[in-house]
């Protein structure tokens, strides 16, 4: 599925010949298995391909949101906001937020406002060199009508966050973690993955 240029922080690497790969990995912020996968592959599979498969492989992270945790939604908004504003700094940002995923789990939100739980997220964007107060402007839900009377508004993200939702719902993901090598789902690549089971993955599969 293609990339929408607005979204290319989502890129990891990006292949350069026409014999390209592209691997996706659906990943829902406030998931365990998809921290695992993610951690997995930022930490251990990035260099990897850096090294023998920058030419030959794109890799793009797409933000799944899990609605049965309604935090999920709002972590989303602040990787969204990230695209905005530095996309460059996505995975950076991705990698802070999986590293304090807990702190926005059910329990750890319940009792906040959502305005507040955005300024967290937004903390957490500052901390990896992202404008914080740009990040919390576009989060930010203001309690008052807008100039037409809506109640219903949303933020400066809300649209971004359609459009991911809705892609992800026309190729049918629904679990997270989901990977998807070149347009189909990869059943095989599960959160478990160790660094060295990925890199036997790849040498069967990237060629």
């Amino acid at each position: 599925m293609a990339l929408p240029p607005k979204f290319a922080g989502q890129q990891l690497s990006a292949a350069t010949t026409r014999k390209q790969h592209t691997l996706e990995l659906y990943l829902d912020y406030v998931c365990p298995f998809s921290a695992k996968l993610f951690n997995t592959v930022y930490n251990s599979v990035r260099p990897i391909i850096a090294e023998k498969y920058q030419s030959k492989l794109q890799v793009i992270f797409r933000q799944h949101i899990q609605p049965w945790h309604p935090s999920s939604t709002l972590t989303h908004e602040a990787g969204a906001a990230v695209l905005k504003l530095a996309p460059n700094k996505f995975w950076d940002f991705s990698a802070a937020l999986f590293k304090q995923q807990t702190n926005f789990f059910d329990v750890n939100t319940v009792n906040e406002t959502r305005n507040k739980t955005y300024e967290r997220l937004a903390k957490i964007a500052g901390s990896v060199g992202v404008d914080e107060n740009q990040v919390l402007k576009l989060l930010i839900v203001s309690d008052k009508p807008g100039e037409d009377g809506s109640l219903n508004s949303g933020n400066s993200v809300t649209d971004d966050i359609k459009l991911m939702t809705k892609a992800n719902r026309v190729v049918g993901v629904h679990v997270s973690p989901t990977v998807f090598f070149n347009g189909v789902e990869e059943r095989s690549i599960s959160s478990s993955f160790t660094a060295a089971q990925w890199e036997e993955w790849l040498q069967k599969n990237v060629v």
